[in-house]
């Protein structure tokens, strides 16, 4: 379950143990630190994988997902599957950062009083996971194991911080030890230890990643997860190449690619509305607007989505397709998804997706666009939530810029 702001301001405080960069650059350890805790230490690290430096090619793996997480008990059935040589569950939840510090000391995030910055994390235990990384960067687990973390580049770059900065999760505090690509850390925020993940709200197992002991197909894989899962349970089973981030909810982008592109918000969750969310005001202005659109009416969305919006409902118009569009009903809504506090954050909140035509398109029931209607919008950016795994009929979010006509 993810942490509300309150639940990260008891979090457990943590120490680390500090990461260089070597002069060739290799990893190397110095110690710089406490342990995590005095009554929960960290585990020494299992590092019996081969390190081979220079090497960039992570090995095949298959990524297996299912919505709202894996069920109880998935990782220990896999590593059990005979078919299987080797995999980790992935953990991940939105946290809540409540300030970060860069490695020279700058305060880098201080969110307004009772407010905290969303911030997707995720935790796998360190010395599985190491399997899964290319062989050049395996030696990033020692850190993992001391509980420090991991930042993919587009978090860095967010915010500016790099190895030897600070994330604070209320009282907990965890030092950064190196930055890897976005896809070596399933586009999350923050990569952490197990330990580490239940310290600061990383507590839902979301995906797994899978080496097989033989060459196998995507549809291979998929068969022989199912016994695993309860009946009827939705899950996805990617092959490598299939998709940029090897995640849950692969076919959407991952909040740090949002944030990126669309600003990131500190908030609080709303009293008066549980699920809700109170956004920082000055956000809001800089980045959310109400304007009139042909077929929708007023809408209030992020004003980067807004010319896109526009311009598919111009093109239905255009071609004659306006009265696919039977009904609106909303686009800019600052929630969790489902309105359950537990749940990640809708991309609602960030005013990049909107709703139409909800009768006969209600979430988790078959889904009834007309054909036409869903090509315009697609071929304008946006992706179809009929086509996600719980199909969601009447939801069309930013997936990338318009094609090119």
């Amino acid at each position: 379950m993810a942490r509300t702001v309150g639940a990260v301001l008891r979090a457990a405080s943590a120490g680390t143990v500090g990461l260089v960069l070597g002069a060739v650059g290799t990893l190397a350890l110095q110690g710089s630190g406490q342990p995590l805790e005095p009554s929960t230490p960290a585990r020494p690290p299992r590092l019996e994988f081969p390190e081979v430096r220079g090497v960039r090619t992570p090995p095949d793996a298959f990524l297996v997902w299912s919505y709202g997480g894996l069920p109880e008990g998935f990782g220990r059935d896999l590593r059990r599957a005979p078919w299987v040589r080797r995999s980790v569950v992935v953990m991940s939840d939105n946290t809540w950062l409540t300030g970060s510090v860069s490695a020279d000391g700058r305060i880098v995030d201080d969110p307004p009083r009772r407010s905290a910055i969303p911030f997707e994390a995720a935790a796998a235990d360190p010395a599985d996971y190491a399997w899964f990384l290319p062989p050049a960067d395996r030696g990033v687990v020692r850190a993992l194991a001391a509980g420090q973390g991991v930042l993919g580049t587009s978090s860095a770059a967010l915010r500016g911080l790099g190895p030897g900065a600070v994330l604070e999760f209320g009282e907990a505090r965890v030092e950064v030890a190196a930055v890897l690509p976005d896809e070596l850390v399933g586009a999350n925020e923050v990569l952490v230890s197990r330990e580490v993940g239940e310290a600061i709200g990383v507590r839902r197992a979301r995906y797994a990643l899978v080496e097989p002991r033989r060459g196998m197909s995507a549809r291979a894989v998929a068969r022989l997860v199912r016994p695993l899962f309860p009946p009827g349970t939705p899950y996805q089973v990617r092959a490598p190449g299939d998709t940029p981030y090897f995640r849950h909810g692969d076919a959407v982008l991952p909040p740090v690619r949002i944030k990126m592109l669309f600003g990131e918000f500190a908030a609080r969750p709303d009293p008066d509305r549980p699920g809700y969310l109170l956004v920082d005001p000055a956000w809001v202005k800089e980045h959310i607007a109400t304007v009139r659109v042909p077929l929708l009416g007023e809408i209030t969305c992020n004003v980067a989505i807004i010319p896109q919006i526009e311009g598919a409902m111009r093109e239905l118009v255009r071609l004659g397709y306006g009265d696919l569009v039977r009904s609106y009903h909303g686009c800019y809504s600052p929630r969790h998804i489902l309105r359950d506090p537990a749940a990640n954050l809708s991309h609602h909140a960030w005013g990049i997706a909107f709703d139409i035509n909800l009768t006969g398109n209600a979430f988790g029931e078959p889904p009834h666009q007309d054909p036409h209607l869903v090509r315009v919008l697609e071929r304008w950016g946006f992706i179809w939530g009929g086509r996600f795994i719980v199909p969601d009929g009447n939801h069309f979010e930013y997936r990338r810029p318009p094609l090119e006509r």
